[in-house]
């Protein structure tokens, strides 16, 4: 059963043997460093009642970061941050006119300054889940501030756009209610698929957009199960509606194999473990995976493709893929594999544990995947 049946969170760390003053202490630290400290923050005000995060490796703010932010803040009770985040995310993300009216600019300068007018999907639909929970959590208020009508707005664009002649294209594709990488492309990608959020989003999005995610639920837990390699568990960074890898030469690259999007997957289906424990088979990929890599952490340094063959590629993001890998032991004890071994996800966990935040021009996505999963993992990652 999971915690939406049960209100109960797992404490992983507890279960390996940490204090409750050790992880609390420790919380407090990487929030801290995180949010405030002068030399490694992510996150900065902006005026009187703005902020944004920044991607420290390309000098912007994304919408991901931004989202990711904001989910940030709701699970740690700081209202102020987040509705700075917010603020600033509609006032120099959201676009008001045009083929993308309605959805968010993924990139802009950190002066406000738009870099692309294209959306990012999963910038969206974190933006969705971390405003209900507000809304949940502190209540709603006027304008901006009514979380929950602004989150039911938004996933309404992100289904309908494109009818009763409203211009642009949706972000899921309405045959097979998956995610797309980007509105109107054929392909997704594995690590946007969260079937925690789509079940949460049929019972708190507008009452005729309900079925949708419900449907769009129950089709990523199943997407999920073919995208991942049936021996290794890894997923490509972009995928057919198959599950294949999307090995296309495309103009930004080729994103066919297990490189930093994909690095998401297995965290995204620990928490959905957690969150609702509904096994369709997806449950038992991230034991595949820490079976896959061993107890060798070298084993993590490049990139693969997604049956196993490694590339001479290094990781870019090495501390991520070693907080994704921890907060994927989440699954082991819903996974319906008998060989689901919680000795071997304990490894990735204390490994985890002893790994510090990451300092540097590429701290940004490492310590947000760090962030994320050192709230899964204490029992602070909860539904709102």
């Amino acid at each position: 059963m999971g915690a939406f049946d049960s209100g109960k969170y797992r404490n992983i760390f507890k279960e390996i043997g940490k204090t409750d003053e050790e992880i609390s202490s420790r919380l407090k630290e990487i929030v801290n460093t995180f949010f405030y400290d002068e030399e490694e923050r992510i996150y900065h005000e902006a005026g009187d009642d703005m902020g944004y995060l920044t991607d420290t490796g390309n000098n912007d703010a994304r919408t991901e970061g931004m989202s990711y932010g904001m989910m940030m803040c709701v699970q740690l009770d700081m209202q102020e941050e987040f509705d700075r985040i917010w603020k600033w995310s509609k006032t120099y993300m959201f676009m008001t006119e045009g083929e993308n009216e309605g959805y968010f600019a993924w990139s802009c300068q950190t002066d406000g300054k738009k870099n692309a007018d294209g959306p990012a999907p999963d910038g969206e639909e974190f933006y969705a889940m971390a405003l209900f929970f507000a809304s949940h959590r502190w209540g709603d208020r006027d304008g901006i501030f009514e979380y929950s009508k602004e989150a039911k707005e938004l996933l309404h664009s992100c289904i309908h756009k494109g009818e009763n002649d409203r211009v642009g294209t949706p972000m899921w594709n309405k045959d097979n209610y998956q995610i797309l990488f980007v509105p109107g492309i054929g392909f997704t990608d594995p690590s946007y698929h969260l079937p925690h959020f789509y079940d949460l989003f049929a019972l708190w999005a507008y009452e005729e957009d309900r079925e949708f995610f419900k449907k769009a639920a129950e089709a990523s837990r199943n997407f999920l199960v073919t995208a991942c390699h049936p021996e290794t568990g890894l997923s490509a960074e972009y995928a057919n509606f198959d599950g294949s890898p999307m090995n296309k030469e495309l103009p930004w690259g080729q994103f066919g194999d297990f490189f930093s999007d994909a690095y998401r997957t297995a965290a995204n289906i620990g928490l959905d473990a957690e969150w609702f424990g509904i096994d369709k088979g997806q449950y038992s990929i991230p034991f595949k995976m820490m079976n896959f890599f061993k107890t060798d952490l070298e084993a993590a340094r490049c990139a693969y493709k997604v049956d196993g063959t490694p590339l001479e590629r290094p990781v870019l993001h090495p501390v991520g893929l070693i907080a994704t890998m921890a907060q994927s032991a989440l699954t082991i004890p819903y996974s319906n594999n008998e060989n689901s071994d919680f000795s071997t996800a304990k490894k990735w966990v204390e490994w985890f544990w002893n790994q510090p935040l990451r300092k540097g021009v590429r701290r940004y996505y490492d310590n947000c995947l760090y962030l994320f999963a050192f709230l899964a993992l204490s029992g602070n990652y909860r539904i709102w």
